[in-house]
C-alpha cells in the first residue's frame, strides 16, 4: 500500500511579507486660507465691485450737476441690479472657495 504525503498550509502558500521597519512619518498641513480676509481679494468679485461702486460715483456726480432725471433713471435700475450683483457675488464667492 502506498503512503499520502501530507502537505501542510504554509507549504503550499508563500510565507506573508514582513512589514518594513521604516515607517512614513506623519504628515500635517495646516491651511489658513478660510481664516484670512485676503482670500476675498478674487479678481471677479473685485471687478464686480468696482463696476458697482462707478455707477455710485456717477450717479452722485449726476446729482450734484443737476441731472435729477438721470439719476432717478440710474436708481431704478440699480434698485434690480445690486441685490443680483450681490448674491450672484456671494454665490460665486462660495462656489469658488476652498474651505
Amino acid at each position: 500500500m502506498r503512503k499520502t504525503k501530507g502537505l501542510t498550509f504554509q507549504k503550499i502558500l508563500p510565507p506573508p511579507r514582513k512589514p518594513s521597519l521604516t515607517r512614513p512619518r506623519p504628515f500635517k498641513a495646516y491651511s489658513f486660507v478660510p481664516f484670512s480676509p485676503l482670500a476675498m481679494l478674487d479678481p471677479t468679485i473685485l471687478t464686480i465691485g468696482g463696476i458697482v461702486l462707478g455707477i455710485a460715483i456717477i450717479e452722485r456726480i449726476l446729482e450734484r450737476w443737476g441731472v435729477i432725471d438721470l439719476v432717478d433713471q440710474f436708481e431704478k435700475v440699480m434698485r434690480f441690479i445690486l441685490p443680483v450683483t450681490f448674491y450672484g457675488a456671494l454665490f460665486y464667492f462660495f462656489a469658488t472657495f476652498m474651505f
